[in-house]
Formats: structure tokens, sequence, C-alpha cells
């Protein structure tokens, strides 16, 4: 008994003289540690007898609360002195101005698409998607491209060579047309629909990107035509740039996947080094167009002697980029905080 009340008056007199943390999970250690003093006299109740052992085991329980509680007082004040100490050595301007706090920002792309998303949904055109990878009959045959076509060839078009099946090799889609295809096999004439997708083609530079994003519009019916096809171009790019007296110009072109095809130029002039559309007699090509080719049409399963179809293509960044004054299409995916910054929306302002 005298070993165990040594134990205590000499650890509460330790733990007493204790000045920092650091030694007192030490003196911890040395009281209840494996080998410690505590656990030394705890090992000696296997040579007592069953009658020694319950009087010594509460003997042991209570002595060692009173030392675990001298421990966790201790613990407390010097924990308390050790904060205070480190809070009078330390030194805070608070008359300095706070570090500034970086807000998120909606990106380009994501506001001009739901412009776009907004205006078409206003003319009825529901919202179709496709997926990135196709095979080559989706993204060239089912679309009347030939098989000499320059598109199909290495310098345009990522090839997947590992993954073929019956409908050629599969790739990375040059363009959002297949969904036209997927479209018109899923669903029954009238179609009038709107798709916005990644396309990817092998090009870089200033006006180009391997990947970036196309809008694809399509409406079939019996009665649908070139003049359609003019209003709705017209109407969505004067209500894209809020500009009713924007000019728009039609150029005869080439698609495979439509006939009659055509490019459509916005006009603009420059003053000051500034662009301004919706003035002036110069021309810029904002988009491409035409009358589905009768074969396209087959491709979809369309009866072409009874119905007829329309499409349209633009660039998102090329349409983001003319609104917004964006001069180089590589910003968009460099993940350039500062890029953010300088082009970006705020969320309170849509």
């Amino acid at each position: 008994m005298s070993e165990l009340q040594n134990l205590e008056a000499s650890s509460l007199t330790e733990i007493g003289d204790c000045d920092d943390l650091e030694k007192l999970e030490r003196l911890r250690t040395v009281v209840f540690g494996k080998n410690g003093r505590f656990t030394k006299i705890v090992k000696k109740l296997c040579d007592l007898s069953e009658e020694q052992k319950s009087k010594f085991g509460s003997e042991i329980n209570s002595v060692k609360k009173v030392i675990e509680n001298k421990f966790s007082e201790k613990f407390v004040k010097l924990e308390a002195y050790e904060l205070n100490k480190k809070l009078e050595a330390e030194f805070v301007d608070i008359t300095m101005p706070a570090l500034p706090e970086l807000s998120g920002k909606i990106h380009p792309l994501t506001k001009v698409e739901e412009e776009v998303m907004d205006i078409f949904s206003s003319y009825g055109f529901t919202f179709a998607d496709g997926p990135d990878i196709e095979s080559e009959y989706f993204n060239f045959t089912a679309l009347n491209v030939p098989d000499h076509h320059p598109a199909r060839t290495m310098h345009d078009t990522f090839y997947v060579h590992k993954l073929a099946d019956a409908e050629g090799r599969k790739l990375l889609r040059t363009h959002t047309s297949p969904v036209e295809i997927h479209t018109m096999l899923a669903n029954k004439p009238p179609i009038r629909f709107f798709s916005i997708g990644r396309v990817y083609r092998s090009d870089y530079d200033v006006t180009h990107t391997p990947m970036f994003s196309q809008i694809e519009g399509i409406m079939i019916d019996e009665n649908v035509g070139f003049a359609d096809l003019k209003w709705v171009i017209s109407d969505f790019l004067k209500k894209f740039f809020q500009l009713k007296d924007l000019q728009i110009r039609f150029r005869p072109s080439f698609f495979p996947f439509t006939e009659p095809s055509a490019e459509v130029d916005i006009n603009y002039e420059i003053k000051g080094g500034k662009i301004f559309f919706g003035a002036g007699d110069k021309w810029m090509e904002v988009a491409g167009c035409g009358v589905l080719h009768p074969n396209v049409l087959k491709s979809g399963k369309v009866d072409s002697e009874k119905y007829r179809g329309i499409a349209f293509g633009f660039g998102l960044e090329r349409l983001a980029s003319l609104k917004y004054g964006i001069p180089d299409l590589r910003g968009y995916f460099e993940s350039d905080i500062r890029w953010r910054e300088t082009f970006g929306f705020s969320h309170f302002v849509r």
C-alpha cells in the first residue's frame, strides 16, 4: 500500500512541476506507459489472493483516477498558458486591407449556350444530343460525304483505329450533323430540333482549336423550304446580336449533305480599332446552311418524295467571340484564371 501512496504523491508533485505540454506528455508515459510506474504496480495483482485483489484493485482505481484528473487539470492550464503566450508574441495589423476573394464567373460559352437555347426554344425547337465518338457511317456516309472527300483524311479527323465494326472505323465526330441521322431514325416527321455539342478536328491556331462546339438545327416537314431557312437564321442572328438593323447575306456554297447550300454573312465595319456589326459594307461569315440532300433523308428513313428538310450550323465559340469581343479561340480551353476574370460573366447579371 505504501508503494501505491508513494506513486500518487510523487506523481502529483511532478505534474505540478511541469511547465510545458511536452514535459507533461513525457511524464504521462513514465506513469501510465507500457512499462510505467503505475503499470508495474498493477502487474503485481496476479500474485495476490482473490480477497487481496478485490481490496487492492479498489485502491489502484482510486489512485489512478486522482492522478488522471491531475493530468487533465494541468493540461488545460498549460494549453491556455501556451496559447496566451503565442497570442502575445504575434502581431496582426487590423488596419491592413483584406486579401481580395475571387468569385466564380460564368464561362462565355455557358452564357452563349443559354442564349442560343432560349432563342431556338422560342421557335418550338426541341433539344437533341448524340455521342462524341461516332462511326464513319454516321459521321460521313449517311450524310452523303463520299469516300474521296478531304474531310475523311487523317489531316482533319481523329480516328480510333482499334474500334471498328460494320459501320466503319470509329472517330471523334467532326461535326454535330450525325445527330440529324440519329434523330430522324428515332422520330417520324415533322421534326424540329437543335443540338449543341463538342466536335473535333486536327487543327490548332488563333481561329481554330482541336475541340470546339457547334450548334446544329434541323426542320423536316412537307412544306419546308429555303424561305423558312432564311427566316429562321435571319431572325436568330438579329435576336442573338440584339441588332434589328443587322444585314444578312446568303452566298451560294457547297456541302455534301445539303442542296442547295449557302454560307451566311453579316455586315460590319471597323471604327477606332473596334468592330461594329449591323453597320458598314464589310461582310463576315457566321454560318453554313441549306436544304437537306435527298440522300440524307433516305439515310434517316424519311420519305424524300413527301418530306423536305432544312439544316443550319453555327460555331458556338465564333458566336461568343463576335458578340463579346474575344480575340483568340484558344483561350476558351486553356483554363487561365486571368482569361476567366476578363471575359467571364457575373452570376448576378444574366
